[in-house]
């Protein structure tokens, strides 16, 4: 049962890693990846030296903090609640409904972004209806980041307290009678029985999310930015598309991403090494 997964991540992950070495190649593709000339670290160089290099790491980093600061809560917060829930109906109608909106495609996502924050859309309609100018606020540069990480939350909330649900029933259920039998109430039972017992997948999912902490998807940012935007919503990620794909500069654009890996390398082995000396919970 193993193997076609075993066979999945050498196929398609370790595989691949051997191409990383044009990076410090002037890779040409008629050439191929042996026969091209090393350059050595003139790729990085040029990447750090460049004029984007530090609009690039600003955006990446603050997209990925505000992500985590407001989205990782997010799920946590609503197994917390839905735990709460006595109406199985109502509770099950709340999970199907906060679940729905992971399976929609992320183009459509963007799509309906597109059409709600447009001049005519319907956030306008409501700012207008209260008094309000209307405004295109994806061509605002101070609004893509509130967009981008406000509707990631839409998208994956419900998804992603799958995993805090399945924790919370893992929890033995005769701590929270004793608790009653005591006194304690529903929130002192949450906050004193129900947290605690999560916090191990808290941690594992914390340091997972550190170790992706310099990876912001280049997709949804492409299907969102402009050049109005371009100031604010740049990533890395969408700086290597522009640059490997639309300018077939291979090369560089492997440098950049391998300089990106390995910054998340650091993280999530720093984040593990951390965790395993403060909570003695950790990935290995």
């Amino acid at each position: 049962m193993a193997l076609p997964v075993i066979a999945y991540y050498i196929i398609f992950h370790y595989m691949p890693m051997y191409g990383a070495i044009i990076a410090f190649k002037e890779f040409n593709p008629a050439l191929g990846i042996i026969r091209s000339p090393w350059v050595g670290f003139k790729h990085f160089k040029s990447f750090f030296e460049g004029v984007y290099f530090w609009r690039l790491i600003r955006n990446t980093l603050l997209i990925s903090i505000y992500s985590l600061v407001w989205g990782f809560p997010a799920p946590i917060i609503l197994a917390l609640l839905l735990n709460e829930v006595k109406n199985n109906y109502f509770k099950r109608t709340v999970q199907t409904i906060s679940y729905l909106p992971h399976f929609i495609s992320l183009v459509v996502v963007c799509g309906i972004i597109k059409d709600f924050t447009s001049t005519d859309g319907v956030i306008n309609d409501i700012i207008e209806l209260l008094g309000g100018e209307r405004t295109n606020f994806l061509m605002k540069p101070e609004w893509f980041r509130p967009i981008y990480v406000g509707s990631g939350i839409w998208q994956e909330v419900g998804w992603g307290s799958i995993i805090y649900l399945a924790a919370i029933t893992n929890i033995d259920p005769e701590l929270y009678e004793a608790a009653t039998i005591d006194g304690a109430s529903r929130w002192k039972q949450t906050w004193h029985i129900t947290l605690p017992g999560i916090v191990p997948t808290i941690v594992i999912l914390l340091i997972l999310r550190l170790g992706g902490l310099m990876s912001v998807g280049f997709e949804k940012i492409i299907l969102l930015y402009n050049s109005a935007t371009m100031e604010t919503a740049d990533v890395i990620s969408s700086y290597v598309y522009r640059r490997g794909l639309l300018d077939f500069d291979y090369s560089f654009s492997a440098a950049v991403g391998l300089f990106n890996s390995v910054i998340n390398l650091i993280l999530i082995t720093s984040a593990n090494k951390l965790s395993r000396k403060i909570s003695e919970t950790s990935l290995w």
